[in-house]
């Protein structure tokens, strides 16, 4: 029997995400003056105010407050009338030093012993329905949201519009799990105050699917804008008026979208959020490394779908163990756990292992905090940061870098592919 799946994805201008932001803006700049930093920071945002806290460890010093104020203006909170703005919301920093308990596990004189910065599960996923190997669902979900902030910032189709918004899209999918239609589109999306709500409803509905949908089925294949039909349910701003929002509607907190940032309800998840933490933390780079596997392994033809989890103890150099499930979509003559061997084999899971072959030690995490960490766009890119005393570094790094398919040779090899 046919059925339906759901994603969805939050602006840059969500609350959650503005906190995101501001977290891996501050893991950024204190990698680009220090890549050793150990950094696990949290940002709160709410009417007037955003607060600063967690634990650090660097040689570098910061103005915090300026890093959050610029997050926040080139997010699109710029206007006092959206009771945030950048230039003079109040900014509270309670960093302070990270415990020497947590740092004596994960740092060791040997590089290659560092040890795991905390206990847990991690996840990978990867699936061959879409291009950038992401469930369908998130990525129209994501491209969606992309795409209004574009059209934000254009300023000139839809001028009304103000930084926060959500999308969901559910997808019908045939019994042997190959998407048929799209179902419904929902798109809540913050504005400017009209005169009548009723042809403000009017107005963002028709311009929603008359110019924001148009513009994102433009960039699928064709095999993909099929999925569009006449049938589509609409849900656009249904609860009516979205004048109030961002962090002056809902406060935003780091780390309450980690659905969001991983595959829109597929696969699995372990729980641990990945912004506001610097790659020590296994929460971050270890998810990285299981998408790289996933992703490396589905476009290798080992499995149409793969989902791969490893876990880890708080100062143990090797993993706890790998597990991996093909959802019987594998392509080669091994269980699921000889196959997870196989991947123990091929790929080093250990932390600083992680760190070195992704490239983790540097700033490319602020690009990571809005429209998820999985399924971009690897490209290499140069950043700018400025120190208190002036002095500017730039850094030239990899964005992305568990995106590549860097290992599908090395896939093949080790599958007899």
């Amino acid at each position: 029997m046919p059925y339906l799946f759901t994603s969805e994805s939050v602006s840059e201008g969500h609350p959650d995400k503005v906190a995101d932001q501001i977290s891996d803006a501050l893991i950024d700049n204190f990698l680009a003056f220090d890549k050793d930093s150990k950094v696990a920071c949290e940002t709160l945002v709410t009417t007037g105010l955003t607060v600063l806290s967690g634990e650090v460890k660097s040689e570098a010093y910061l103005d915090v407050q300026q890093i959050a104020r610029d997050v926040i203006n080139k997010i699109g909170y710029t206007k006092g009338e959206y009771m945030f703005d950048g230039n003079s919301c109040g900014v509270i920093s309670a960093i302070h030093e990270q415990s020497p308990d947590i740092n004596q596990g994960v740092d060791r004189g040997n590089p290659e012993e560092q040890g795991a910065g905390d206990q847990g599960m991690m996840f990978g996923y990867a699936t061959n329905e879409t291009d950038d190997y992401m469930p369908l669902a998130l990525n129209i979900s994501h491209k969606l949201l992309k795409e209004l902030a574009e059209l934000r910032r254009e300023n000139k189709e839809l001028t009304y519009l103000r930084p926060d918004a959500k999308s969901q899209v559910t997808i019908e999918y045939s019994d042997d799990n190959v998407p048929q239609r799209i179902d419904s589109i929902v798109v809540s999306t913050q504005h400017d105050d009209f005169d009548e709500e009723g042809k403000m409803l009017a107005k963002i509905k028709e311009d929603i699917i008359n110019i924001l949908i148009p513009r994102v089925k433009a960039q699928l294949k064709p095999e993909i804008q099929k999925l569009f039909n006449d049938k589509i349910k609409y849900h656009i701003n249904p609860t009516g008026k979205f004048v109030i929002g961002g962090p002056h509607g809902d406060t935003g907190l780091t780390g309450r979208k980690i659905i969001v940032d991983t595959y829109g309800g597929k696969g699995a998840h372990g729980g641990g959020a990945f912004s506001g933490k610097d790659p020590s933390k296994v929460d971050r780079s270890a998810a990285y490394a299981t998408r790289h596997i996933a992703k490396n392994m589905v476009a290798a033809g080992v499995a149409d779908e793969i989902l791969i989890q490893v876990s880890y103890a708080i100062g143990v150099v090797e993993p706890m163990g790998i597990f991996v499930n093909t959802y019987g979509k594998s392509h080669v003559d091994m269980s699921d756990g000889e196959i997870a061997e196989k991947v123990a084999e091929v790929f080093d899971m250990r932390p600083f292992a992680i760190e070195n072959r992704l490239k983790l030690r540097n700033p490319i995490y602020s690009e990571t905090a809005a429209y998820g960490h999985m399924g971009r766009k690897n490209e290499v890119v140069t950043k700018e940061f400025k120190a208190v005393d002036g002095t500017v570094v730039t850094k030239e790094v990899e964005l992305f870098p568990w995106e590549k398919l860097d290992y599908v040779d090395k896939v093949k090899e080790a599958f007899n592919i």
